[in-house]
């Protein structure tokens, strides 16, 4: 359960009617960030923070069927409050506390709705909120950020509302993005002169995902897909759309809507802190949640084939092959094994198994060596087949994987909810691959556990470090990212060959052990084959051994899209992760965050003296350290840097 406590609030309201008012300014509680709303034709704001005017008038508005909310608003009542309090995530990914400390101005406009503003030391959030009778058709969001200046835009670009969210990113003018171009999904990032923002939005219900635009004079404005009236299936795991409503979402009229939401910063480092998803959250919904475990999981789709001296049956989509699979999980303290593609006789239908997986006798064998089970399904399956969870839970299954969504409307939006909420009713937690950014839907079911929208370790070689040491400053900010990692073959971009069921990764073999640390998910995924983790036994028992939840999150050295190295601690333990693009670092580790007067043994995987061409090539070193250590760390390019750091 989500815990707030709320400590010394500080309450200054005005509630009396200022109509002639026509510009309201609220400030952060330390007075460095401010916004200044004008009313006038429609709502206006401009955004300074640190002295630095970053947006100017840029303007908020909803088009509903019948009203424009936003259009000559009338202000009818302002109110102010100063709150400080501390949040305590179910599945902390960043920290295990978090202080949410921020000024809210809830302006109350005629016409029963109102918008709301937090303003915090390091970001900015609104939201609509609207008090109408009925359901009501919303028929457009305006949603336009008007830079105050020239910025560069780190987008991942779409040419349509049907995506994964999985294309590379790319790097933009701010005016030089024209409505022509390809839109973007969120998060964007962008990088002004001295600061930056990531923009993306939360609390996302009933309503569908936000794309971007760009206008070409500095500006971004919200486009959203219409929902669909008319569509049917098309093959077994995607939907052809027929026809259209001419809005956007048709809801309830009273409800708040999702947050847009800036998170500012001068220092990259806070990109990969980002804590903004788990101060706007909405409250747990599902009641108890101690019956979901976070874990590891081993997983048969990209190296499903086992081989060598132990492996004496026919390795393929089998019981023995899946026990095999089990028996290295349960030796190394993995939580699950996800059966993939296959496991059913018909992807279709999700009670007809594949007679050589033997399933019912799998699970008891599992159960029996402490490891659950995950199953995979395409979306179209949950859908047609929702009393599928039941089922699941007299079976013993643990979880599932649903996916190939591909969209972001309200319909679709309303299907992972249905999904977490069906799945909750029944002790089944769920990972969306397929899917978009999280937004919300995983602290209201809490067993929602992670999501795919990166392009991740599934790509193979098509996933370079030059793309994603861009993940821990946008996606891997926004929430947990299925990026499937773990590789044990490893290799230059330049170099890569291979594919299912041999797959291995980019980036040399301390990099890719470094993603256990950066890449947040609390279902990390084990990618690679157990006879291929246990040739590298120092390797398996490091990555094996890494927490997907963490007490505390120190990022000790970050350029956007360029480095970066975080420190992660769960109890007494710390761990450190690291990864560069293209280009060598040599770098100095600050551990002064290490506690004082203690000594640490720290066992670090580093790049070898030939890694930068023979990605395999990697050092394993113990020593000790303590809060004074200046730690030397070189990266070749497209290297890395793991470690942990244990008391003595």
């Amino acid at each position: 359960m989500k815990i707030r406590f709320l400590f010394g609030a500080l309450f200054a309201l005005l509630c009396v009617s200022v109509s002639a008012q026509k510009t309201v300014s609220v400030s952060s509680p330390d007075g460095q960030t401010q916004v200044d709303i004008t009313l006038s034709d429609r709502i206006y704001y401009d955004l300074t923070s640190h002295g630095e005017k970053l947006l100017q008038k840029s303007h908020i508005g909803m088009t509903l069927a019948n009203a424009t909310l936003g259009e000559n608003p009338k202000l009818k009542s302002k109110k102010v409050q100063t709150v400080n309090e501390v949040v305590t995530p179910i599945h902390p990914l960043k920290a295990s506390k978090v202080e949410n400390h921020y000024t809210l101005l809830t302006l109350t406009l005629a016409g029963n709705y109102a918008v709301e503003w937090r303003v915090y030391n390091d970001g900015v959030a609104y939201r609509f909120v609207t008090k109408l009778k009925g359901d009501i058709e919303v028929m457009a969001e305006d949603a336009t950020w008007q830079l105050a200046d020239k910025s560069q835009l780190v987008l991942q670009q779409t040419g349509n509302f049907k995506t994964s969210c999985e294309e590379l990113y790319s790097v933009v003018p701010s005016n030089e993005w024209k409505k022509a171009d390809k839109m973007s999904e969120l998060p964007v990032l962008i990088m002004g002169k001295n600061q930056k923002m990531l923009l993306s939005e939360f609390d996302l219900f009933d309503y569908p995902g936000t794309f971007l635009k760009g206008n070409a004079d500095n500006s971004l404005s919200a486009v959203h897909p219409k929902n669909p009236k008319e569509y049917e299936d098309a093959g077994d795991r995607s939907q052809k759309i027929l026809s259209e409503y001419d809005y956007i979402a048709k809801t309830t009229g009273t409800r708040t809507f999702p947050w847009r939401y800036l998170l500012i910063t001068q220092d990259d480092r806070k990109l990969a802190e980002n804590t903004m998803p788990m101060r706007l959250a909405p409250e747990n919904a599902i009641g108890d949640t101690d019956w979901i475990k976070v874990g590891q999981t081993c997983w048969d789709w990209l190296n499903g084939m086992p081989y060598g001296p132990d492996v004496n049956f026919k390795s393929g989509i089998n019981f023995d092959t899946y026990k095999y699979f089990v028996d290295f999980a349960a030796r190394n303290g993995v939580k699950y094994i996800l059966m993939d593609e296959g496991w059913a006789l018909d992807t279709r239908d999700p009670f007809k198994t594949n007679a050589d997986v033997h399933l019912p006798e799998l699970i008891s064998y599992a159960a029996s060596k402490g490891v659950g089970i995950i199953l995979w399904l395409p979306w179209l399956t949950a859908e047609h087949h929702m009393d599928m969870f039941e089922v699941f839970e007299k079976w013993g299954i643990k979880g599932v994987k649903i996916d190939f969504m591909d969209r972001q409307d309200q319909w679709m939006i309303n299907f992972y909810e249905r999904v977490a909420s069906e799945a909750a009713k029944h002790h089944i937690f769920v990972d969306f691959h397929g899917a978009f950014h999280p937004s919300g839907l995983d602290y209201k079911y809490p067993n929602v556990l992670t999501y795919e929208g990166v392009r991740g370790m599934e790509y193979c070689g098509g996933c370079k470090p030059d793309n994603t040491v861009w993940l821990p400053f946008l996606r891997g900010a926004v929430g947990p990212m299925d990026y499937t990692p773990g590789p044990m073959l490893c290799y230059q971009p330049e170099r890569y060959h291979g594919g299912r069921p041999v797959c291995g990764g980019v980036g040399t073999k301390a990099y890719n052990m470094a993603m256990f640390v950066l890449m947040e998910s609390n279902l990390q995924m084990l990618m690679d084959n157990p006879c291929r983790y246990d040739m590298w036994p120092d390797c398996r028992d490091f990555l094996t051994g890494v927490p997907v939840n963490w007490d505390e999150t120190k990022v000790l050295a970050a350029e956007a899209g360029q480095y970066c190295v975080t420190a992660k601690r769960n109890g007494n333990k710390w761990y450190i992760g690291g990864m560069t693009n293209g280009t060598k670092r040599d770098l100095t580790l600050d551990l002064s965050f290490l506690t004082a007067g203690k000594k640490y043994k720290m066992t670090s995987f580093e790049d070898g003296i030939n890694a930068d061409v023979l990605a395999m090539d990697y050092k394993r070193q113990e020593r000790a350290v303590d809060s004074a250590t200046k730690l030397k760390v070189t990266m070749v390019r497209n290297g890395g840097f793991a470690a942990v750091l244990e008391v003595e």
